[in-house]
């Protein structure tokens, strides 16, 4: 026995002696300006109301922390049927512009958005996107394999004739995207469960459903794809890859990340409970 010791401290003495640390020289990126501008107006309330925030980052090296915000840009949205001028600013100094006289992005009209940023100028359109309210949302009592799942049950009515793309998000960074090619011009209803690590219970979240464009729809289930969920939200690792479509006018080489999109959004907040 004492034999057998004395042979195991010297493997652990030789292995540990052997051990190199390595150095990766992780090649720094230049910054690219990330444009998050998904602009919701909640059309089911009375009055109607919006939520018409640019939110302007810098994207960071692949170690690095935190992602600093652009507070120096200039941004205006340009009615394109009217001309007339929506200027943001940037109150708080913390990357979120908002406009200084709130507004309401109009039916069938198409806006362009502008960003000017250290001497170059971006540019992306969109034209807001029609949705449709929840007929329903509750909690349900089935689980998948864990057991310990939280279901929640989703119901509502799609619009006929037209191809409509919707983007579900159910709060804790957690997304769906969903395309009306099996169940349009009917009444819809899926189950979305919350994992145990997701969500603690009791909870209150609030549940959004979205109208996107195809485009903004394919774009957005890459995004989800590549920078995962629960991860702080999306827009907050863009891969560098993924172009929206945001571009710049002054240098096209140094393009930008984002996207730039107006939605109808209809919400819902519901108390989840634990059940036995």
């Amino acid at each position: 026995m004492k034999k057998l010791y004395t042979l195991s401290v010297l493997l652990i003495l030789f292995f540990t002696s052997c051990e190199k640390v390595v150095d990766i020289d992780v090649p720094s990126i230049e910054p690219k300006l990330i444009i998050d501008a998904s602009f919701e107006v909640f059309f089911d309330n009375s009055p109607v109301t919006a939520k018409t925030i640019v939110k302007l980052t810098s994207s960071a090296d692949y170690f690095d922390e935190t992602i600093p915000p652009v507070t120096n840009a200039t941004v205006f949205l340009t009615n394109l049927v009217t001309n007339t001028i929506v200027l943001f600013s940037d109150a708080n100094a913390d990357g979120n512009y908002e406009p200084i006289i709130p507004f309401i992005p109009a039916d069938d009209t198409a806006y362009e958005l502008t960003v000017i940023y250290e001497n170059e100028t971006y540019k992306g359109s969109a034209t807001k996107v029609k949705s449709t309210p929840f007929t329903n949302v509750f909690q349900g009592t089935e689980t998948l394999f864990s057991g310990k799942e939280t279901e929640l049950k989703v119901s509502f009515f799609d619009a006929p004739v037209v191809k409509n793309h919707y983007l579900f998000d159910f709060s804790k960074n957690l997304f769906l995207g969903l395309e009306d090619r099996f169940f349009n011009g009917s009444e819809y209803n899926f189950s979305f469960f919350y994992q145990e690590d997701e969500l603690e219970l009791p909870a209150t979240v609030t549940v959004k459903m979205s109208g996107i464009s195809e485009d903004y729809f394919s774009y957005f289930r890459v995004l989800v794809s590549q920078s995962g969920q629960n991860s702080g939200g999306p827009f907050e690792s863009v891969p560098s890859s993924l172009l929206g479509n945001m571009i710049n006018t002054t240098n096209e080489n140094n393009f930008p990340l984002g996207y730039f999109h107006i939605s109808e959004t209809d919400t819902f907040t519901i108390d989840l409970v634990q059940k036995n």
